[in-house]
């Protein structure tokens, strides 16, 4: 049983199409990226599987409850960080887990929600007046885990966080899916989505692009990532019959090798390891998230064709070696 399952999901306003039929299923225990531009529906999405507002359109369970029906229930086992959350300046850290606590009859304490998330005892006897943007999103997403929800709705989680904060929000985030809560993260920072997420769905102008994993994505774009290698001497070992390369050229003591899977790259280095040759030295380069997500919003974009004269600059420039 999918953790979210989404069929023919529509929503109208008058004559504005905000989501157009859109199916989707999340699995239980996935970290499941969910992005779009502003306006893509995403946010309309959220609202539809937390009942918030009602589609015109189409049906959505989640953890195996309707939407519509089942409202209650499916609340009681999601924990929600909010884009934006209004939180109550005048009361403590402190106060508002244990409201937050006390609605998800959680058997947690204050203190151990705290720790999860970075902030100390001293921060939680704090009114929130007096916390930082970052500290308030820590406590939001302190907040969010009361009561060891079963689903996680995260919308923006890294925003007004410092990288320790993300850092620490990375590390839950894959924390919670290890012990098999389902995360949905929405975000439109393409770099933690990248870091932390199983799979990817993009969203634009209310319909769905495509769900994929991002090494997925990246192939389905005939994007490729290449491997520079700085070596002691010419490499004997051949390289061409590695699944998932697509070419090698050594020059100046410089190996570069083109790979049509990312995951070739340990593949190679550890072909020429296990042949004898001595790597001084390896960089790598791919095909960024946000280049990706650009090629399924923005038809007049060719990443292949944009990294492919890149390197051929950086060849020139670097003689033979891409930065």
């Amino acid at each position: 049983m999918s953790a979210i399952q989404v069929d023919g999901l529509t929503k109208r306003f008058g004559d504005e199409i905000a989501l157009e039929g859109l199916d989707l299923a999340v699995e239980r225990g996935e970290v499941f990226g969910f992005l779009g531009p502003n306006g893509a529906g995403k946010s309309t999405t959220i609202n539809l599987l937390l009942d918030f507002m009602r589609p015109t359109a189409g049906s959505a369970s989640v953890l195996g409850m309707d939407t519509r029906t089942e409202t209650e229930a499916i609340r009681a086992r999601t924990g929600v960080l909010a884009e934006g959350i209004d939180l109550y300046g005048r009361l403590t850290g402190r106060r508002h887990l244990e409201l937050a606590l006390e609605w998800a009859d959680g058997k947690e304490t204050p203190k151990e929600l705290l720790e999860r998330v970075g902030l100390s005892v001293a921060d939680a006897d704090r009114s929130v007046d007096e916390y930082s943007t970052g500290m308030k999103q820590r406590l939001a997403l302190a907040m969010a885990l009361a009561g060891d929800p079963d689903l996680l709705v995260l919308d923006e989680p890294s925003a007004g966080l410092d990288p320790n904060g993300i850092r620490t929000m990375r590390e839950l985030v894959r924390a919670e899916a290890a012990s098999g809560t389902t995360v949905f993260f929405s975000s439109h920072d393409l770099g933690q989505v990248e870091a932390v997420c199983d799979r990817v769905a993009i969203l634009n102008d209310g319909e769905l692009i495509t769900v994929d994993t991002v090494d997925g994505l990246r192939e389905a774009i005939g994007a490729r990532s290449e491997l520079y290698l700085r070596l002691a001497d010419e490499p004997g070992a051949d390289l061409s019959a590695i699944d998932g390369i697509a070419d090698a050229e050594y020059e100046d003591g410089r190996l570069v090798v083109t790979c049509a899977d990312p995951r070739a790259k340990a593949r190679a280095i550890g072909r020429l390891l296990d042949a004898g040759v001595e790597v001084l030295d390896v960089d790598a380069s791919s095909v960024a998230l946000e280049d990706v997500f650009a090629a399924y919003t923005d038809d007049e974009v060719d990443i292949v064709r944009e990294e492919e004269t890149a390197a051929d600059d950086s060849r020139g420039r670097l003689s033979g070696v891409l930065g």
